[in-house]
């Protein structure tokens, strides 16, 4: 049965859909972006309130929120599977979108970049994924490779898996990048000695590690930046 929305709530929810005509999307709120995701509200809340009760549920935390599932959406009064999956599909937009501007450039040649490119597949993940980024000499993208995927606590990556694949697509250089779903950025022990691993290997076969990147909701660290390589 579609939620019973009153002529109150009605005005209410068509209120960010006027004001994104009018003064364009860079005026709205995050609240009113997804009320308009959301579409309508429920017999007492707009979906504007709606909105605002999906933000205070992810600490007012848009990262927070795309790494929800349609079950934790649903926990909020007002908000079924469809408004739910119609929230979480734009968050994925989003995120492709911003991977979606380096991929044109065709281009990594910093830890930003290389950041922004590989924040669509782990910045939101719960459990660790260790990926490889192949690059030509020139630092062009060629392509990404998922290596491991792994526990919230960790993951195993080959060495073999990873210079096979550069080795195959005749990359000169590579980035290697992992996600921490804790949000604790700093490296551990276990990374630290992989890095070096796969360094000294790449240094026998002439293909560069250029970076590690570390992945969380709270940003990236970069074992280049932080000359631990």
């Amino acid at each position: 049965m579609p939620d019973y929305v009153t002529l109150k709530n009605r005005h209410a929810d068509e209120q960010p859909r006027e004001k994104f005509e009018h003064l364009g999307r860079n005026a709205l709120s995050n609240s009113e972006l997804i009320g308009i995701l959301l579409g309508t509200g429920s017999k007492s809340k707009s979906a504007i309130d709606l909105a605002r009760d999906a933000l205070n549920l992810a600490d007012n935390s848009l990262h927070s929120l795309a790494r929800m599932t349609v079950a934790d959406l649903c926990r909020i009064e007002g908000i079924g599977p469809a408004k739910a999956i119609s929230v979480l599909s734009a968050l994925e937009l989003g995120a492709r979108r911003a991977s979606e501007e380096i991929k044109l450039s065709r281009r990594i040649g910093s830890s930003r970049e290389a950041y922004q490119y590989m924040s669509q597949y782990l910045q939101d993940k719960p459990y660790e994924e260790f990926w490889v980024i192949l690059l030509s000499r020139s630092n062009r993208l060629i392509k990404e490779y998922k290596i491991s995927e792994g526990s919230i606590s960790g993951t195993v990556a080959d060495p073999r898996k990873i210079y096979k694949l550069a080795i195959d697509r005749g990359a000169s250089g590579i980035i290697l990048c992992h996600n921490h779903p804790s949000g604790n950025l700093k490296p551990s022990t276990s990374d630290m000695d992989l890095t070096r691993k796969v360094k000294l290997a790449g240094e026998m076969l002439d293909i560069q590690v250029l970076d590690h990147i570390i992945v969380s909701s709270g940003g990236y660290y970069s074992f280049a930046d932080d000359g631990k390589l």
